[in-house]
Order: structure tokens, then sequence, then C-alpha cells
């Protein structure tokens, strides 16, 4: 019998398959069409303490290979989150994970404390907001603003803390490190690279925002190649993501040395992905005769 259980700093899935966060909403727009038992776990769009109204339109563009969004963090804020999507997925065996946004410290760790009595399993901090206090930077940016931030978060949190990396920075190995120094349970990467596209035909931006976030294959190289690099540098787990669109992508990232997958662009395209992706895991076992699947966790060296 194949075990394709793994262990995220205590919390056990059932597989590695989960959603990336902002791509599968909180669940219930994709319930109809996938049997959320089947997934390891599902990660809701980003929590704010307050509803965000998110950015103008238009918000999202599509790119060779890829697409490119700029909505903003749009969300209903924690109440609603509270009242109406925990109840929606408790319904369902699969773990639970939360991405927090905040533009403060302070704003983090009110999610962060109001969730501690929440049935949620996991908690990641998504540090690629904005932090206003620090003039624009993101908090992602800089390796003393990470370590902070993880810090002051795990002062609160009462469920692990996944903490989410840019990519957008020169040396992800120092974020990861910093993470890890300020108590980080596990990292999540890579979140959506910079990018910018332009109508040629209007001579405008295609996003309202100028630049958005880059996703989809485009990126998975990129992704890849970070994922290898910090698992290398730091002793947490990894949750790897970044242009994954089916089995062959997440296996990539689990051989780099991730222990679980997040798959969020191929959600849009092929609303199976994610079931699809963990059929094709145990495939892949059963004809490589793999019996557990931390056998294949950084296996590439």
């Amino acid at each position: 019998m194949m075990n394709t259980k793994v262990n995220l700093a205590g919390v056990e899935l059932k597989n590695p398959v989960m959603t990336a966060s902002g791509t599968f909403g909180s669940g219930a727009e994709y319930g109809e069409m996938v049997d959320l038992n089947r997934l390891g776990a599902v990660v809701t769009k980003g929590v704010a303490n307050i509803p965000w109204p998110g950015n103008p339109t238009p918000r999202i563009a599509e790119t060779y290979g890829g697409m490119i969004n700029a909505i903003g963090l749009q969300n209903p804020g924690y109440e609603v989150f509270a009242k109406r999507d925990i109840p929606y997925l408790k319904q369902f065996d699969t773990k639970i994970i939360v991405n927090v946004c905040g533009k403060t410290t302070e704003d983090y760790i009110d999610v962060v404390e109001k969730l501690s009595d929440e049935p949620v399993d996991m908690l990641e901090i998504n540090i690629s907001c904005p932090n206003v206090k620090e003039g624009g930077i993101a908090f992602g940016q800089d390796p003393k603003a990470v370590e902070a931030i993880t810090r002051e978060v795990k002062k609160y949190a009462k469920q692990p803390v996944i903490m989410k990396l840019s990519p957008n920075v020169t040396d992800i190995t120092v974020m990861a490190r910093a993470a890890e120094a300020g108590g980080a349970d596990v990292l999540s990467l890579i979140n959506t690279l910079t990018g910018m596209k332009i109508d040629i035909h209007k001579r405008t931006f295609a996003v309202a925002n100028r630049t958005g976030g880059l996703s989809g294959p485009a990126i998975k190289p990129v992704a890849v190649r970070m994922v290898y690099q910090v698992a290398n540098a730091v002793k947490l787990p990894i949750i790897g993501m970044g242009g994954i669109m089916n089995a062959d992508d997440a296996i990539e990232f689990i051989l780099a040395g991730a222990t679980a997958v997040s798959v969020g662009t191929a959600n849009f395209h092929n609303p199976y992905a994610t079931v699809e992706i963990v059929k094709g895991i145990e495939d892949y076992m059963a004809k490589y005769h793999v019996e557990d699947i931390s056998e294949l966790v950084g296996a590439v060296r």
C-alpha cells in the first residue's frame, strides 16, 4: 500500500496537494466540481481584519504562459470569513489553512489572534503585502522585517505558522533563513513574480495597477530553482508552488525539496487540476514502485 501522507509541523495531510491562496476562493466556488475530501488541504483566499476593496479594474491580464493579476487582496474581512467560509470547509475531510494578510504587523496579529479559537489547522502569513509603515516596501523583501514579523506572529499564533516568501528578492535563501530565525514552522514559496503587460493598441497598461503578479507555467522553472535553494538552506518543511499544471510539475517540486505543493493558476484553466494531480502522483508512485512519498522529497541533490 502506497503512503501519500505528509507531515507539516505536526499537521498530517492525506496527500501533499493543496490549493494556492487566491485561486480557489475559500472552497465553495469549486466545491460543486471538486471533491474537497480528496485534497490534502484547502488554502483560503487572503483574510484581513477588515474588508479590503482591492485594486481598481482591470485587474487581470493573460500573458504568454501565464497571467498577471493585481487584485489587491480584495476580501470580505475576518467576520464574514469566520461566519461563512470556515463552517463550509469544516464539512470536508481536508485540512484548512488560512492565508492571512495585513498592512501592518498589528493587522496580522489581529487576524492571528481572532483565528486562535477557530477550527483551522494552519496559518499562512502572506508577507508580500506592502508594509505601510516601511514606506511601501513589502515585508518580504527585507530580511530584518521578515524575521521580526515572523517572531511577532509566532507569539500570538495557536496554529503552526507558514511564512509565504516573495520571489522578488536578490537571494531567496536570505529570506528563508530570516523566517526560520523568527520561528516559522513551514515555508511556502513562491508567491508571484512582479510583471507588466502593455496593450500596444490602446497604448496603456493592461492592468490598472501598471504592475501585477505573474503566475502560471512561465514561472515554474524559477520556482523550482528557488524551492531547491531554500530546501538546501533551511531545515523547515516547504510547500512548493509556481506554475504547477499537472502531476509531473508537482513531482518536480517534490524532488527539488518540497514536502507539499500548492496548485494555483491551473484551477482557472482546469477546475479539476488538483484532484487530477493527486491521482497523477499516485500513478507515478505505482509506476516507479515508490512506497512512501517521503522517499521523493528532496531526492534530487
